[in-house]
């Protein structure tokens, strides 16, 4: 149990990191520690499609746009490795792909908890 909690506190205090560099708001953010370990925030909302940002512990970074409800996000672009960047690499990413970049290939990880709390660890309050 302690390991979950240490990971949950690490991965929070990254993304309140990387929504900071981003200028995402608390409030439009999300994060979640389960059979998965995710995490979301938006980009830009009002416009027909809400345009976010999402992390996860197998494919890392990703700008996508919400479809339906139900339905998984169309994905517009992967940060690529690392897993864990720096906040302001995410940043740049995000900065890039607005302009009109293409960003990198889609990573994918093991799934190692044990590495990603370590990782996170440095986020943790």
């Amino acid at each position: 149990m302690a390991r979950m909690d240490e990971l949950t506190e690490g991965l929070a205090g990254y993304v309140r990191a990387v929504a900071q560099q981003v200028g995402v708001p608390p409030e439009g953010t999300e994060y979640e520690v389960s059979d998965t370990v995710t995490a979301y925030l938006a980009l830009a909302e009002g416009t027909e499609r809400d345009l976010m940002l999402v992390w996860s512990d197998v494919h890392g970074w990703s700008i996508a746009v919400e479809t339906a409800p139900y339905e998984a996000p169309v994905v517009l672009a992967h940060l690529g490795h690392p897993l864990v960047p720096p906040p302001r690499e995410v940043a740049r990413f995000v900065a890039d792909v607005l302009a009109g970049g293409s960003g990198g290939a889609e990573p994918t990880a093991k799934g190692n908890r044990q590495a990603l709390t370590v990782r996170l660890r440095p986020y943790a309050d």
